[in-house]
């Protein structure tokens, strides 16, 4: 009997809130590869689903190196019902990937935008494809001139900030060519939990990670309108989003993260 179960893909699956969204999307009856930086994290992020999942894989990544996610992706399966962009770093000093674009925005940003672009074919292949864009509540302070802290003194709070903005506007970005395929895309804030960005970031977390996974879960297996693609949810809820209505702004965005396609700008 061929199996029928949909695929989901969730990056960032071994941190507190990627590992509920894991098990929140296996309990529905979802085939899981779980995509991590490194491979020696791959137990942890299979840990919670001991025996009883055996339709789980974990493929190593940098998200933050455009080679590393084309390598990923030419390994994925052929089609794809599910993207779950959920990883993200915040280092508390300013870092660079081995390209030399500073970490965070490598990482939070341009790893969402190429993995969208990289599998939207896979995605295409699908019935019901949905792209869910972790992103946060805080959110603000994107500089289009400086987003790598070349000129800015680097702080951790205020990248991370630029970066969930970033990755709101992406979403209505790439909301438009991601429906002509079949492809619905959201972003959402999934809650305060206690996890190692957070730590870094200075703050506590109050939800547990089930609490902060269930809006994630919630848009990649619910029925939604198709005008509810390219939007921004908390809590299950359509909100206003400041970031991704002016599409002027997000239109610049677009045309920033594309020409990082090649090579970082400088």
């Amino acid at each position: 009997m061929t199996d029928t179960r949909p695929l989901a893909v969730v990056t960032g699956a071994n941190g507190a809130i990627g590992a509920a969204i894991a098990r929140g999307l296996a309990g529905r009856g979802f085939e899981l590869v779980l995509v991590v930086r490194d491979r020696t994290r791959a137990e942890r992020a299979l840990s919670g689903f001991g025996n009883s999942h055996p339709k789980v894989s974990v493929e190593s990544c940098d998200l933050g190196r455009r080679a590393d996610v084309v390598a990923l992706v030419k390994r994925l399966p052929r089609v794809i019902d599910v993207l779950m962009n959920n990883a993200a770093e915040c280092p508390r000093l300013r870092q660079e990937t081995p390209e030399g674009i500073e970490r965070q925005w490598a990482s939070n940003v341009l790893g969402y935008h190429w993995l969208m672009h990289e599998c939207a074919s896979a995605l295409s292949r699908s019935k019901r494809a949905r792209i869910v864009n972790v992103a946060s509540y805080w959110a603000g302070g994107l500089d289009l001139n400086d987003v790598e802290f070349r000129r800015r003194p680097y702080d951790n709070d205020a990248a991370y900030r630029q970066a969930k903005q970033a990755d709101r506007m992406l979403t209505a970005g790439h909301a438009p060519r991601l429906s002509q395929l079949g492809i619905a895309v959201y972003a959402c804030h999934p809650g305060d939990v206690r996890s190692k960005l957070s730590t870094d970031l200075g703050f506590g977390g109050h939800e547990s990670p089930e609490t902060g996974a269930d809006t994630p879960v919630w848009l990649a297996t619910e029925p939604l309108p198709p005008d509810a693609s390219g939007k921004y949810f908390a809590r299950r809820q359509a909100e206003s989003c400041r970031f991704s209505s002016n599409a002027a702004e997000v239109q610049a965005l677009m045309d920033l993260c594309g020409r990082y396609d090649a090579a970082g700008p400088r």
